[in-house]
């Protein structure tokens, strides 16, 4: 619970999976993303080894049979194949869910970050894939890192100062998903 960013990234391989983006690997590497109102669902096989992160910023769109990762429900799917055709287990795979947070206090009206989560869960739900650790919700932005081989998660909050950065991209995924249709463990701190 009391580890360090540079203890849980010291010396290994480190892929940053940007939104809209997921990345699968049955080597052992380390997946980092930022997340603020976006959910990202970690997955592991422990038997085979394989791992794998997405970043999702809204739950469903791309009505356009784009398949775009953006979106939960392609990225979730995405995430699953790609671990599969690796020689994951379906059976035999869990998540860490983190995310969701309510970055914007000023943008109440459209709470993308629970959306985000409500789908991520029901997902999880549907697919029966056991959620062993999660951080979702809150005020805050968090960074991840996630060790594909041995499944550990670590995460960190940042301060709200931090997420200035994150603002503007905040503001664009919520003017998406007004122009988007709606349809209906163990996580150690550093």
């Amino acid at each position: 619970m009391n580890a360090r960013p540079d203890q849980a990234l010291a010396g290994q391989p480190t892929i940053k999976v940007l939104p809209g983006g997921y990345h699968a690997d049955h080597r052992d590497v380390v997946l980092v993303t930022t997340l603020g109102s976006c959910v990202s669902a970690c997955l592991h096989d422990a038997g085979t080894g394989i791992g794998g992160m997405n970043h999702f910023m809204l739950p469903d769109g791309a009505t356009d049979g784009s398949g775009s990762a953006r979106y939960g429900i392609h990225a979730m799917e995405l995430l699953i194949n790609a671990m599969l055709q690796m020689g994951a287990r379906r059976a035999k795979i869990v998540a860490k869910v983190f995310g969701g947070g309510a970055v914007l206090r000023q943008m109440t009206t459209l709470d993308v970050g629970q959306r985000n989560i409500r789908f991520v869960e029901a997902f999880l739900q549907t697919e029966r894939i056991p959620v062993t650790a999660r951080d979702l919700g809150g005020t805050h932005p968090r960074k991840v890192a996630f060790h594909t081989q041995s499944g550990r998660a670590f995460i960190k909050a940042l301060p709200i100062q931090a997420a200035d950065p994150m603002l503007a991209e905040e503001v664009r995924y919520r003017t998406q998903l007004v122009r988007a249709p709606i349809s209906s463990g163990t996580v150690e701190l550093f």
